[in-house]
Formats: structure tokens, C-alpha cells, sequence
């Protein structure tokens, strides 16, 4: 069971919005929109060194996240809890569910806006393989997406907005919109289109993960739903596919 949120609601003027989703799920596509809005700073999956330092999980370039990011969880939680570095207005936080590990806390959550972007587990880990051989379950983060999304709702006492990669991919502009109004933001065409190329933004581990996202200047049209052939890929499908599914039932519609 994911833990509790204890503390009280913050009331400041800037905005946080927490997007919770797992690994290649269009999450670095959806930073650079946020990003390339002029009232918005960024902040590139804040819990990375922190979870690798706690796990010790073997993962591509983890000395180097961990010698370059903070790896103290509290005082990662504490920044996220406060205002963006430069003074913006709104706060935009790119969260890996998986890192959402039992030993770090969860009181800073009061202080965000919460949104879940999913993408059905067989893009997922068709992209993922490509990176990094033989994902399981845990690597995706749908587990813990579901009891974040649980615990978002609990502590905000309503449904945040979940968003469909595929629906983004199809129709961004509607769906970004429908993603604003459920934020209590405005709406910027800003949002639709960004220069390629990468960002001071991006966490160092831009090098191995984001060569897509880097040759990117706007959302692309999806694909057509792979079928998995590998048999491992097909379990770990099966075992996420009923989570995304009642996710799903929560979606935003343009």
C-alpha cells in the first residue's frame, strides 16, 4: 500500500503540476510542451538519483546520475515543494512513477497539481526494449501509477486528469487544451511546437534516452499498435494491461 499524505495544502501563488507517468510514454515530449510555454519552468524526473542511490539498481549511466543530480530524496522533495529557480508562474514536474519507491516521502504532493499520462504497456515496452533489455513490470511503473493515482485522488478529494498518449498523439491541440481547463490553466499555442535539439533542462541522462525527443519539433501521429512477439514482453503486457485499462476509463476527452 502506498503511503499517506500527511501535511496541510500550501497556498502560494505558483502553480505545481506533478505529470506522473512510466518510462516511454511520451513523458519528455510532454515536458518539452510545458516547457516551451512562456510561464513555465521545468524539472526533468527529480526522484532519479535519489532512486538509484536507495536501490542500487544497475541502470544505464547511474554513476553519472548520481554524481551529477541530487540524490537526497527530502531535499528533492523539499525544491519541489517550493518555486521554480527563476520565479515562473508554473512549476511543470516530470515524475517516473517507479521511482516513487516507499522511502521517499509523499507529504510534498500537497503542494502540486496532479495529472497521469498513460500509454498502453505494448508501446511501452516495445520502446523500452530498444534501451534496455528485458523490461519487467517493475521497470514500467504501472503498479505504482495506479496507487499514485489513488493517492493524488485521496488527498485532493477528486479525479485528476489522466491523458492518453495515444489521444495527444492523434489530436494534441484538443487534448491539450482538455488538459488545461483540467488544471486550471490557460491554454498556450506555445505548447503544440518547440525547436529540436536538447535542453539545459534535460537530466544528463538525455544521452542515452532521448535521441527521439531530440530530433522532435512537435507531436507526431501514432503508430499503429505493435504485437508483441517476444514472450517475456507479452507477459509483462499481460500483467499491466488491466491497470492501463481501468486508468483509461479516468481519460480526458477533447
Amino acid at each position: 500500500m502506498a503511503p499517506e499524505i500527511h501535511s496541510p495544502a500550501m497556498s502560494d501563488e505558483t502553480i505545481r503540476i506533478a505529470m506522473w507517468s512510466g518510462p516511454r510514454n511520451i513523458s519528455t515530449a510532454m515536458m518539452r510542451a510545458f516547457e516551451n510555454r512562456p510561464d513555465t519552468e521545468v524539472w526533468d524526473e527529480p526522484f532519479y538519483a535519489a532512486w538509484l542511490k536507495v536501490t542500487g539498481i544497475d541502470h544505464p549511466m547511474r554513476e553519472e546520475i548520481c554524481a551529477t543530480h541530487e540524490a537526497d530524496w527530502q531535499k528533492v522533495a523539499e525544491r519541489l515543494a517550493g518555486a521554480p529557480p527563476f520565479g515562473s508562474r508554473i512549476f511543470y514536474q516530470k515524475h517516473m512513477t517507479h521511482h516513487m519507491i516507499a522511502e521517499i516521502g509523499r507529504d510534498w504532493m500537497r503542494s502540486c497539481r496532479h495529472a497521469f499520462l498513460i500509454r498502453h504497456p505494448a508501446r511501452v515496452l516495445v520502446s523500452y526494449a530498444r534501451k534496455r533489455a528485458g523490461p519487467s513490470l517493475s521497470d514500467i511503473g504501472f503498479v505504482e501509477q495506479e496507487e499514485l493515482f489513488r493517492l493524488a485522488t485521496e488527498a485532493s478529494g477528486s479525479v485528476p486528469p489522466v491523458i492518453d498518449a495515444d489521444d495527444l498523439l492523434a489530436d494534441p491541440e484538443a487534448m491539450l487544451r482538455a488538459l488545461c481547463a483540467a488544471l486550471r490553466i490557460d491554454f498556450s499555442p506555445a505548447m503544440l511546437a518547440w525547436p529540436a535539439g536538447p535542453r539545459d533542462s534535460d537530466g544528463v541522462w538525455a544521452a542515452h534516452w532521448y535521441d527521439a525527443v531530440h530530433r522532435s519539433t512537435g507531436f507526431q501521429p501514432p503508430a499503429p499498435l505493435p504485437e508483441l512477439e517476444d514472450h517475456g514482453l507479452k507477459e509483462v503486457e499481460a500483467e499491466a494491461l488491466p491497470i492501463y485499462e481501468q486508468l483509461a476509463r479516468q481519460k480526458l476527452r477533447p
